[in-house]
């Protein structure tokens, strides 16, 4: 099985002052092509820091860290740039999507950065990507015209745009109800059921029932890393029905 993101005693200290903040302690784990994990922690537990490291949005101060194979640690800024925009699909809490823009510029954007995608080609994999998440009747629609579930599917369909190896959610739930939160997360199980690999960082200790894999963080630690079999098998099952029209 191809691993997408390999940790290997992975450590990031802060310096506050005059003392030094150890936030990751020698973080080891290796998350799996198709898998769908959920990353939890309470405050101070690390979780911030770890996410910024799977973002490529920090480096740790030492360990290894592997993103598709491509070692992240020694790279520079810029390139860890265009590897986070190839690489990773983000999804943020706050949705952050530009107001007044529609869905389908929304979602084009990460392909603005690949000189290589034709503006028609662009706009072809955004209406994809809109209606993978449900959205083929809301493309015009613009941010301020929609609910908070939908501008977060919007955000979830721009992830998926570039076809990135991983997906990484930092509290997508946050900011939804109940419902809303649950469609939400049913939506990421559909996407975990077709072999896309996702990474669910949150506080929310029930989110960890809708995932495959939950890793539970407590002072830069690893305390916890359990698999559910259930949702293993239910996904298997949604991968081998037949795919309808719509899908």
């Amino acid at each position: 099985m191809k691993k997408i993101i390999e940790l290997q005693n992975i450590k990031r200290n802060f310096q506050v002052g005059d003392e030094t903040v150890h936030a990751l302690r020698g973080i080891s784990f290796t998350i799996y092509e198709g898998e769908f994990v959920t990353i939890m922690g309470t405050s101070g537990s690390g979780k911030s820091t770890l996410l910024n490291t799977l973002g490529c949005l920090d480096t740790p101060t030492s360990g290894e860290y592997l993103l598709d194979g491509v070692s992240v640690r020694t790279m520079s800024k810029p390139q860890r740039a265009v590897l986070r925009n190839r690489k990773i699909g983000f999804v943020f809490q706050n949705y952050n999507l530009l107001p007044k823009t529609t869905a389908v510029e929304n979602v084009e954007l990460p392909l603005m950065y690949n000189s290589s995608v034709s503006a028609s080609e662009r706009r072809k994999r955004a209406i994809e990507s809109l209606i993978a998440v449900g959205l083929g009747d809301r493309l015009e629609h613009k941010s301020n015209q929609m609910s908070g579930g939908q501008m977060q599917r919007v955000a979830i369909a721009r992830a998926l745009v570039n076809n990135p190896a991983v997906i990484l959610a930092d509290e997508a739930t946050g900011n939804l109800d109940t419902r809303t939160s649950f469609e939400i997360l049913v939506l990421f199980q559909k996407l975990h059921a077709e072999g896309r690999t996702l990474i669910f960082v949150t506080h929310n200790p029930e989110i960890a029932q809708y995932s495959s894999r939950n890793i539970r963080l407590r002072d830069g630690h690893v305390v916890e890393d359990t698999v559910n079999p259930q949702i293993l098998s239910a996904a298997a099952a949604l991968a081998a029905l037949p795919k309808n029209d719509e899908d």
